[in-house]
């Protein structure tokens, strides 16, 4: 049910406007100054703000620039009985959605409601689809790490199964949850994230589970929680580890019986909503150390993947690179075609701990200082240029995840080969003088690495060296 806030000085205006909305099935609240709508806008879901242009006080064009700074996607519809035309374009130019003249139709204003409440839940779907672009495009991965990852991500999606997704902070998590609800028969419902660790712990409860109105002090309407607003759809619980044993319990119980009470509320409202979890910290750890729920614990795992670092998929990192060049530089209007060969260098040899998103972030900023067709080192942040000393990325991975000898040395010689080809510009011939092999054995162990096809050249012609072939 759509909620609509009704915002008129003149009680009887709103009386009419009350019954009349409610006869078409919206959930309205009322108020009779801007100020009291405001707060409202600040503590509660409105899908719509229906308000009347003059008023003491705060008038309706200061309400709309108020709301858009609470929430830039609200439809605002303005009503008046003092039309002019000068006040139409300032009102539009500030964002309303539309402006209804005193006395209207009723058929005319109902007809704007649900025109708007249509746009913003199309917003919606487009912002979304937008993200769940950009996931395909991150989780193209050569990695044989990744790939397992992927696997089991396209296995489990088209189930309602609760996911557990594991792995450090920037690695993607979120990313694959969008592309899990994507490809699940859900995908027509919405997608909820809720990060547990950026919402204070005092208000995490209402976040979740709604409040009623009167709840406490400052709840002047109800809201709808998170729980309920994904009910079809997915909700993404990020670092699950920071909730509290009490809502440790409160999530347990909608998982095993997909129901649950508002704050101050006594009904319990069921929901069929698909739960998808993450966290960077080791939950097994945090049960025996008594700070997370066991029997919660298994009923998040149900389904586990794990993601893994950027450092443990090194062949990864330029084609991520070369992503997100391409989506900034469209965003931007920059015509910038890639990287220099002393920037790919520079990416294939730093660490990324913050991983996937370190990466983006180092790109975007290159895309802004860059101020020609191609990236250079010089663009990149200095921690990027000058990386910390420390064992090689895919040597150390492969120490820390106990591999053998002969995996650690085929992540090496893997993460050399990315390398040196980046330094070559993708010239093979180049890549194999630099180190020291003939171009056929460097072809030999493309392909014996899954870099290359196992027959033909690879790659555009245009990448061929001219220089004559290696003995």
């Amino acid at each position: 049910m759509k909620t609509i806030l009704v915002v008129d000085d003149q009680k009887n205006y709103l009386i009419v406007l009350e019954e009349l909305l409610r006869g078409e099935g919206f959930e309205v609240v009322t108020k009779r100054s801007a100020a009291e709508a405001a707060e409202v806008c600040r503590r509660a879901d409105v899908d719509l703000l229906l308000t009347d242009m003059r008023m003491a006080g705060m008038d309706g064009i200061q309400l709309l620039s108020e709301v858009l700074r609470i929430d830039p996607d609200l439809p605002v519809i303005l009503m008046t009985a003092f039309a002019t035309v000068e006040k139409a374009v300032e009102a539009m130019k500030k964002g309303a959605y539309d402006y209804i003249l005193k006395p209207f139709r009723n058929e005319e204003l109902l007809a704007a409601i649900r025109q708007a409440v249509q746009v913003r839940e199309l917003r919606h779907e487009h912002r979304q689809l937008q993200k769940e672009r950009a996931s395909r495009a991150v989780f193209e991965s050569q990695s044989p790490p990744m790939r397992e990852a992927i696997r089991l991500a396209e296995q489990v999606a088209p189930s309602a199964t609760t996911v557990l997704l594991s792995g450090e902070s920037g690695t993607g998590k979120e990313i694959l949850a969008r592309a899990l609800h994507a490809m699940s028969p859900r995908a027509e419902r919405f997608f909820i994230p809720a990060n547990c660790a950026a919402i204070p712990e005092s208000l995490l409860e209402t976040e979740l589970f709604g409040h009623q109105k009167g709840a406490f002090t400052g709840a002047v309407a109800m809201r709808k929680g998170l729980f309920e607003r994904a009910d079809g759809g997915t909700l993404f619980l990020d670092e699950v580890s920071e909730m509290t044993p009490h809502l440790q319990a409160k999530v347990l119980r909608v998982l095993q019986e997909r129901e649950f009470e508002r704050v101050g509320g006594e009904q319990a409202i069921r929901v069929d909503v698909r739960i998808i979890a993450a966290t960077n910290k080791d939950l097994r750890e945090l049960v025996e150390a008594g700070r997370f729920r066991e029997d919660l614990f298994y009923r998040l795992f149900v389904f586990h993947i794990h993601l893994p670092s950027l450092r443990e998929r090194a062949e990864d990192i330029l084609p991520l690179a070369g992503h997100f060049v391409r989506q900034f530089a469209a965003e931007m209007g920059k015509p910038i075609g890639g990287l220099t060969p002393e920037a790919q260098a520079a990416l294939a040899a730093h660490r990324w701990p913050g991983n996937i998103r370190e990466l983006r972030n180092a790109i975007e900023r290159a895309v802004v200082l860059c101020a020609g067709r191609l990236i250079d080192e010089r663009d990149l942040p200095g921690d990027v240029v000058r990386p910390a000393g420390g064992l090689p990325p895919a040597v150390d991975a492969g120490k820390r995840n106990g591999g053998t000898l002969a995996q650690v040395l085929e992540q090496y010689e893997r993460q050399m080969i990315v390398q040196a080809l980046a330094r070559a510009g993708g010239v093979q011939a180049r890549a194999a003088r630099e180190l020291g092999i003939s171009r056929s054995n460097f072809q030999y162990r493309m392909t014996r690495l899954g870099l290359r096809e196992p027959s033909g050249e690879g790659g555009d012609p245009q990448d061929r060296d001219p220089a004559p072939r290696d003995a």
